[in-house]
C-alpha cells in the first residue's frame, strides 16, 4: 500500500495539474514496482510561500536570487 505525499507551494496549481500529478505517480508506482493503483495513496499538500524554505532562506527570496544571476 505506498502511500505519496508530494509538497508544493501554494502557487495556484489547477484541479487538472493536480490530477495528473496523481495519476502519473500512480501509474509510474504501478509500472515500476507492479503496485495495485486500487490501494496506492496519493496526497498534494500545498505550502505557503513563506513556510518553504531553501538555502537557508525564504523560497520566494531564493528564487529572487537565481532570478538576479542570470
Amino acid at each position: 500500500m505506498p502511500y505519496v505525499n508530494i509538497k508544493i507551494t501554494r502557487e495556484g496549481a489547477t484541479q487538472a495539474q493536480k490530477a495528473e500529478l496523481i495519476a502519473g505517480v500512480t501509474d509510474l508506482l504501478v509500472r515500476v514496482l507492479d503496485k495495485n493503483p486500487a490501494t496506492t495513496f496519493v496526497v498534494i499538500d500545498e505550502v505557503a510561500m513563506e513556510d518553504w524554505g531553501v538555502g537557508g532562506v525564504p523560497v520566494e527570496q531564493y528564487r529572487k536570487r537565481l532570478k538576479a544571476r542570470t
